[in-house]
């Protein structure tokens, strides 16, 4: 576990720190540069709360609601209510890293300067996270703008030590009884400060770190697997030349290539396209996966660069300016992110097409120039890896289904007041899936093109290659042979991808990959 201390300051987080957070057991603290902001726009927030002039989120009430000003005595209130009435989630409980995540972007946010939040909230949040409490937060509930509100709400809710959590165990008890054992004190909210804790981005940015954390493996594995199948396919590595990827100077298009050729370097069964069975061009699926891949790396690209600037932003509303004006605004609208969440959904769904077209192709004894019907070990006996396909197929077909759009849908709420959202929170959701459903399509051709290759007798593999079916085999991902229980070698195979295990195997052979 990554035990190393992450310090929040004024200007934003990176994205590393965000996974050392919300994956690790890394600890928070607060920069002075930050206390002392917290407490300078606290001073702002204070004064206003002070004048007989309502202002939004300090003395006045929320959304469709804002034209009743609150009187002081009810203002303490107003912002428990706030925080009880929008903890409204229902459904499957979130993953912990994502509340994880969620709650140290919006502890981001605060510690800006620009909220408004007292110091010593900010420092409870810090508390909560590093004592491994995590908020019970539920799948639905946000729409995607005036932030991620229902599951920020849930996360609010425990700093007052109300609803439920779980703890370091990963029992789920009562939040207040869970503070209490780690010595912490609920927070007693003041003006503006339930307000500030629930409108941000936040748990829509941390599912989008997190993605691309994870696609930059699976990117990664894919180069491996669909080199491992130009292997077994007999295909030619001429495709792969720098120079023809020069002349479209994609950047992901050139990486993906160089992986690719640097998997087959040293191998013996690339380049026979021309012997029994002659083939002027290999198939698309194997000829084009470096600009199908490619594509799918500039548009994580462009994702890393809207992530960032996220990572750097101070999402709220109202929000304190440096001239002591509270003004209102709608940076919490999640359109930025949720474009790049959708965009990412179609490119992992491109990308496990791809690699479940090449897979067919190892199975059909048609197309797989000299393979065995199904790679099965005697065909009509065995059917080898026919349904291991089917699993591929399916997994490519919900991949489909969700690389709809949740962006490019809008559904009106809080009495037209909040009339247009950005559904990023649904758009971040349904990538997880995806990129969960990815990481399986992506073993199933591993497994195929291993066995492939062991079944290509006279022929050396790469030593790449070679080293992914040592590495493959000692992990638990048979080999060629008679029909078994198929789904513990597809459970391994899975494991194996997803683990990263696949590239490190690959790269202690070839460097470091693109």
């Amino acid at each position: 576990m990554d035990m190393h201390t992450v310090v929040v300051g004024t200007s934003g987080v990176s994205a590393s720190d965000v996974l050392a957070v919300a994956r690790g057991a890394a600890r928070i603290e607060l920069s002075e540069e930050a206390v002392a902001a917290l407490a300078a726009a606290r001073e702002i927030v204070d004064a206003l709360a002070a004048k007989p002039d309502p202002v939004y989120g300090v003395s006045t009430g929320f959304g469709a609601l804002a034209t009743r000003h609150i009187s002081p005595e009810l203002r303490a209130q107003l912002q428990r209510n706030i925080v009880r009435s929008h903890a409204a989630g229902m459904g499957p409980r979130v993953e912990r890293e994502v509340v994880r995540a969620l709650m140290f972007l919006r502890l981001k946010t605060v510690c800006s300067g620009h909220t408004g939040v007292r110091p010593e909230v900010a420092q409870t949040m810090a508390d909560v996270l590093n004592a491994g409490i995590t908020p019970v937060v539920h799948e639905y509930g946000s729409l995607g703008c005036s932030g991620d509100l229902a599951p920020l709400s849930h996360c609010a809710l425990t700093l007052m030590g109300e609803g439920d959590a779980e703890g370091p165990d990963g029992v789920v008890r009562p939040a207040g009884e869970l503070l209490a054992e780690h010595g912490i004190q609920p927070v007693e909210l003041r003006e503006k400060e339930g307000l500030a804790l629930l409108n941000g981005t936040d748990g829509m940015l941390g599912m989008l770190v997190m993605a691309l954390a994870d696609l930059d493996t699976l990117y990664k594995s894919a180069d491996i697997t669909a080199a491992l199948s130009l292997e077994a396919l007999l295909g030619t590595d001429k495709v792969l030349a720098p120079e023809l990827h020069a002349i479209r100077p994609h950047p992901g298009q050139g990486a993906a290539a160089a992986n690719m050729l640097a998997v087959l370097e040293g191998s013996q069964l690339t380049g026979h396209h021309q012997d029994d069975a002659p083939r002027v061009q290999d198939a698309y699926s194997v000829r084009c996966a470096p600009q199908v891949a490619g594509a799918g790396r500039d548009t994580m690209a462009h994702a890393r660069l809207v992530a960032e600037r996220e990572l750097a932003s101070a999402v709220d509303n109202p929000v304190v300016l440096p001239d002591g004006r509270v003004e209102s605004n709608g940076n919490f609208h999640g359109a930025p992110v949720a474009y790049v969440l959708d965009f990412l959904a179609i490119a992992a769904a491109d990308l496990g097409s791809i690699a479940e077209r090449r897979t067919d192709r190892l199975l059909d004894k048609n197309r797989s120039h000299g393979l065995p019907p199904f790679l099965a070990d005697d065909a009509g006996v065995d059917s080898g890896l026919m349904i291991a396909q089917y699993t591929q197929a399916a997994l490519v077909s919900e991949m489909k289904r969700l690389a709809v759009p949740a962006s490019a849908d809008s559904i009106p709420s809080s009495a037209m007041q909040e009339d247009h959202v950005s559904m990023g929170w649904s758009a971040a959701r349904k990538l997880r899936t995806a990129v969960d459903n990815l990481t399986r399509i992506i073993a199933v051709e591993l497994y195929a093109a291993t066995r492939a290759i062991q079944l290509r007798e006279g022929l050396s593999p790469a030593p790449a290659s070679r080293a992914v079916i040592e590495a493959a085999r000692a992990a638990g991902v048979q080999g060629p042979g008679p029909d078994r229980f198929l789904a513990p070698d597809l459970a391994a195979a899975d494991a194996f991808v997803r683990g990263g295990h696949l590239v490190e195997a690959v790269e202690k052979v070839t460097g470091p990959l693109q």
